[in-house]
């Protein structure tokens, strides 16, 4: 009976660690994601036809990474390539930046109206909805960026 009490002693004391450290870890976990997330393409969050007002209203190419939960190189690029300086740099100055999970939501719609055959798919679209160019697949930050600029000088201003 005993030998009962201490192991339960010893539970609750374990459990009431575990709690603590997992507490104490989650707010630096939380900073670290926002950093990130601030740090790199500022993803506008809104519904498509707000994106497309916006587009036109700022005279911009609307970047949409078109993604899924489950996906590896989705991940890869939200954590690699969205987040780099030079990628954001061209991205947050030039673009209107969008994300939709294209299995849940207006993800689901737009999948619809534009096809997707993997993952990730990567539109430029202007502000009438038009594709401007589609890429499939994870890309580098360099060639990322030189997507970009190459979007630039076929339409610049051209919407």
């Amino acid at each position: 009976m005993k030998s009962l009490k201490k192991l339960s002693f010893l539970i609750a004391i374990l459990t009431l660690t575990f709690a603590v450290a997992t507490a104490a870890n989650k707010p630096d976990g939380d900073k670290k994601e926002t950093k990130a997330e601030e740090k790199g393409i500022q993803f506008t969050e809104a519904k498509w036809a707000e994106i497309l007002k916006k587009a036109k209203t700022e005279n911009k190419i609307i970047f949409f990474d078109a993604y899924t939960t489950w996906c590896g190189p989705c991940k890869m690029m939200q954590k690699n390539v969205f987040t780099r300086d030079d990628v954001a740099a061209v991205f947050n100055k030039d673009f209107i930046n969008v994300k939709y999970d294209m299995e849940s939501g207006e993800g689901l719609k737009l999948a619809g109206k534009y096809p997707l055959e993997a993952y990730p798919t990567l539109f430029f679209i202007d502000a009438k909805g038009k594709v401007v160019k589609q890429v499939i697949g994870y890309q580098t930050p360099e060639k990322l960026i030189e997507l970009a600029k190459s979007v630039q000088k076929k339409s610049p201003k051209a919407i």
